[in-house]
């Protein structure tokens, strides 16, 4: 490992840092400039297989109402960095996150945890953004209650 990637990963790191703090944040604009334009979104534990989201603006549209009137909480730790590439990258990154929705809503609070699979890619200006992100879900809790996995898992 060089010195120019040590650079790389701590831009990929405060990449990932801006995406947590911009949803909490709900600065949806600045957030939505973390992906590439042609990202590609996969959360299975959460949305089912097979129910990508491709793109950036789509992604956008997709969650920002979801997650408008809820205070949300996110956290990222232990990031595994790669530089693969000049222009490319990958990542493992442990999650937990944290939502609170309105009484009204019925659901209460949620907790998970989890972990990150990223592709990252430098664009045209030479900043990194992600390209591809595979949440997996370890554990949810919906009122202290386990909701994922269903079952306890062995082994």
């Amino acid at each position: 490992m060089t010195p120019e990637d040590l650079v790389e990963i701590e831009a990929i790191r405060q990449l990932k840092a801006r995406y947590f703090r911009f949803m909490d944040q709900k600065r949806w604009d600045e957030w939505e400039d973390v992906f590439c334009d042609d990202v590609v979104i996969s959360t299975p534990d959460d949305t089912g297989e097979g129910s990508d989201i491709t793109g950036n603006e789509a992604f956008r549209v997709y969650l920002e109402p979801i997650l408008a009137p809820i205070i949300t909480t996110h956290h990222g730790h232990m990031s595994e960095i790669s530089i693969d590439g000049p222009d490319t990258a990958s990542a493992v990154w442990s999650m937990e996150d944290h939502l609170d929705w309105p009484p009204e809503s019925g659901v209460g609070q949620m907790w998970g945890t989890g972990w990150y699979e990223e592709t990252y890619r430098k664009c045209d200006d030479g900043q990194w953004r992600i390209a591809s992100l595979l949440l997996r879900r370890q554990r949810v809790e919906v009122e202290g209650n386990r909701v994922f996995p269903a079952e306890r898992p062995t082994g």
